[in-house]
C-alpha cells in the first residue's frame, strides 16, 4: 500500500483524544464508502487519501465498503471502475470488500426495531406533501397524518411494502423524531422507500431499500467503524446518525463517531456526480475517462500521476471549512514528479523543413542525449542533412529578442551542431515551407567551437526517421468567472478550444513501440504520455502539462 505522510490534522487530533479516553481500545477502523453511480472524481481521491492515510497512521484498517441502496443509479460497471481507482492510487483494502446490500436483512430488521419501540412509522404521504409538510429554516413542521399508527399497524404495512403490495411512491417509513427541531433533516427523516427496481447484487429480491442516511451509520456500526469521516454536507445529518445508533442500542464508547471535513472544490473543475454524468451522456467529452474530465480515470488517461496525486492530498491538507484550490497547485504536483521521473525526448508538432547545405548528403551520425539530468541515463539520437524544427522557431522578421532562428542568424540545435539560416524558401502563397542553413561542423559537443556563445538553442528531429505521431493538447474544459468559479450553467461555460489534435507531429525515434502510460518530457514543449489509442503503427500522446509552473512561482513570491 503507498505511504501517506499525512500531516497532523483536525481529525487525527480528534482520534487522538478518543483514544486517550479510553474509547476503541479494539483499535482504529476507518472506510472509504463510495455509492456506485458514477466514477471517482478528483474529490474523492482526497478522501480516498484521508481514510486509508488515517488507518495507516494509527496502525489500524481501512473497508471500501460500496453504498449501493439505490438500484436505479447503481451498476457493476462503477463498482469495478472504483475498485481500479484505488488500486492505481496505491492503496489495499485486503480483504475488507464489503457492500450495504450485505446487510439488508439486517437493516431491514434494524427498521422492525425502531417500529417496535415506537421509533418509526409508516407514512402515506406522497413526496410532494412531505416536502410541504417538513417546514422550512424558519417554520417547523406539521406531523404527517399517518405519524400515530399503532405499532401492529406499522408493521403490517411494513411488512406489506416488503411483500411487494403496494407501488412505488405509495408508502415510505419515516423515523420518528421531532417535526419542530431546527434542523431539517431530524423532521422525521425518510429511511425507506419502495422501488420494485432490480439491484445490480441482489437482483428482485427486495421491492425496498433503505435510504442512505439509515443504511450508512448502521452499515458503519456493524463494520465496528471508529471514525466516519465525510465531507462538510454532511454535518447536517450528524445528529441523525448519532440518534439512530443511539436509539439501537450500539454502545457510545465503541459506536462510530462521524467527523466531517472540507471538500476539494478546484478551480476551472466540477465535480458535482450529476454534472459529470451529464458532459458523458450529452456527448460533450468521449466518455468517463476523457482527459478533460476531473475523473480518476481521465486524470489516468491525462498522464497524471498516483505519486502526484497523493502529493497534492497531502499539500492541501484536511480543513473544517470550504475553500477553492487553484487547480494550478494540482499541476505543480503533477509536473514536480514528471520532472523527477519523465524521460526526456524531442519532438516537432508543427513541423518546419531545414536543409544543411553543408552537412554531406551521404553522411548520417548518432548524437549522444542526456534521457534525465535528475538520474541520469543516455541515449542515441539520428542526425543528418535534413532536419525538422518548430515552426514557431523561426521568424522572417523577427524582433530584437527574438533568439531562434531568423535570416543570417545562428542558433544552436539541442544535443547537435550551430546552424546559421542562409535562405529562405517559400510556396506559391508566400509560406515559408524550407530553410537552408549552413551547420558550423566544429561545433558539436568536444568540436573546437563547440563553446561558442550562442544565445538560442532549439530542439528538432531528423526527417528520415522521425515518427510520425497524433498530439492531443488539451486545456480546461471549463471556463470560469475572475476568482475561478464554475457559472451556474456550467454547459455554456465549456471552453471550445479545451482540445486541439495535431495531426502530423514529428518525434524522434526512440519512442518506438512505448506502451501506454509512459511519460516524457518533450523538450521545450511540455511533458506527454502515450494515449491508449496508440497502436503500432499509430502513436499517440496526450499533454500531460505545460512546462511553465504558475504555482511554484507564486509559492516563491509567496
Amino acid at each position: 500500500m503507498a505511504e501517506m505522510n499525512l500531516a497532523p490534522n483536525f481529525v487525527q487530533n480528534a482520534i487522538e483524544e478518543d483514544l486517550k479516553n479510553g474509547k476503541y481500545t479494539e483499535g482504529i477502523h476507518t472506510r472509504f464508502p463510495p455509492e456506485p453511480n458514477g466514477y471517482l472524481h478528483v474529490g474523492h481521491a482526497k478522501s480516498i487519501c484521508l481514510n486509508f492515510g488515517l488507518a495507516e497512521r494509527n496502525h489500524g484498517l481501512c473497508n471500501l465498503r460500496f453504498d449501493d441502496t439505490n438500484p436505479t443509479k447503481e451498476d457493476t460497471e462503477y463498482v469495478d471502475s472504483i475498485q481500479e481507482d484505488i488500486k492505481w492510487l496505491g492503496f489495499s483494502w485486503g480483504d475488507r470488500k464489503f457492500y450495504a446490500s450485505d446487510y439488508f436483512d439486517k437493516l431491514y430488521h434494524y427498521a422492525e426495531e425502531l417500529i417496535c419501540k415506537g421509533l418509526a412509522y409508516v407514512d402515506d404521504l406522497s413526496a410532494e406533501e412531505i416536502k410541504e409538510y417538513r417546514g422550512t429554516l424558519t417554520e417547523p413542521g406539521k406531523e404527517s397524518p399517518y405519524r400515530n399508527r399503532s405499532v401492529q399497524e406499522n408493521l403490517d404495512l411494513f411488512r406489506r411494502m416488503k411483500a411487494g403490495e403496494f407501488p412505488d411512491g405509495a408508502k415510505v417509513l419515516r423515523a420518528k423524531i421531532d417535526m419542530a427541531s431546527p434542523n431539517i433533516v431530524m423532521r422525521d427523516t425518510v429511511i425507506y422507500r419502495i422501488a420494485h427496481a432490480e439491484h445490480h447484487r441482489t437482483g428482485n429480491e427486495w421491492c425496498i431499500y433503505p435510504m442512505y442516511d439509515f443504511a450508512h451509520p448502521l452499515s458503519d456500526a456493524i463494520e465496528g467503524i471508529t471514525h466516519s469521516v465525510c465531507t462538510l454536507e454532511f454535518e447536517d445529518h450528524r445528529p441523525f446518525y448519532d440518534w439512530l445508533l443511539e436509539s439501537l442500542g450500539f454502545d457510545v464508547n465503541t459506536r462510530p463517531r462521524q467527523i466531517e471535513f472540507a471538500r476539494l472544490n478546484l478551480t476551472n473543475t466540477v465535480t458535482s456526480k450529476r454534472k459529470l454524468r451529464q458532459l458523458v451522456e450529452e456527448g460533450h467529452v468521449r466518455g468517463w475517462d476523457d482527459p478533460r474530465m476531473p475523473t480518476i480515470s481521465g486524470l489516468r488517461r491525462r498522464g497524471y500521476t498516483p505519486a502526484s496525486l497523493r502529493k497534492f492530498c497531502e499539500e492541501i491538507g484536511v480543513a473544517k471549512g470550504n475553500s477553492l484550490v487553484d487547480v494550478a497547485m494540482l499541476e505543480h504536483c503533477v509536473r514536480d514528479d514528471l520532472n523527477e521521473n519523465a524521460s526526456r525526448v524531442m519532438a516537432v508538432l508543427h513541423p518546419l523543413k531545414v536543409v544543411l547545405v553543408n552537412y554531406p548528403e551521404d553522411k548520417s551520425e548518432y548524437l549522444l542525449a542526456d534521457n534525465n539530468p535528475m538520474h541520469g541515463g543516455s541515449r542515441f539520437v539520428p542526425f543528418s542533412r535534413e532536419i525538422f524544427i518548430e515552426q514557431e522557431d523561426f521568424m522572417e522578421e523577427a524582433p530584437k529578442k527574438f533568439f531562434r532562428l531568423k535570416p543570417g542568424g545562428e542558433v544552436r540545435l539541442k544535443h547537435a551542431y550551430i546552424i546559421k539560416c542562409e535562405e529562405v524558401i517559400k510556396d506559391e502563397q508566400g509560406q515559408v515551407i524550407e530553410l537552408r542553413c549552413s551547420c558550423d561542423m566544429d561545433s558539436k559537443s568536444g568540436g573546437p567551437t563547440s563553446n561558442r556563445k550562442i544565445k538560442g538553442t532549439i530542439h528538432w528531429v531528423e526527417a528520415k526517421t522521425a515518427l510520425k505521431a497524433e498530439v492531443r493538447l488539451y486545456d480546461y474544459l471549463l471556463e470560469t468567472d475572475a476568482d475561478g468559479n464554475v457559472p451556474a450553467d456550467f454547459i455554456a461555460s465549456l471552453n471550445k478550444k479545451s482540445l486541439e489534435v495535431v495531426k502530423d507531429a514529428l518525434i524522434e525515434p526512440s519512442v518506438k513501440l512505448t506502451a501506454a502510460g509512459t511519460h516524457y518530457q518533450f523538450l521545450r514543449m511540455g511533458y506527454f504520455v502515450v494515449d491508449p489509442d496508440t497502436t503500432p503503427d499509430h502513436l499517440v500522446f496526450n499533454r500531460v502539462v505545460g512546462l511553465r509552473d504558475s504555482w511554484a512561482k507564486a509559492a516563491q513570491k509567496g
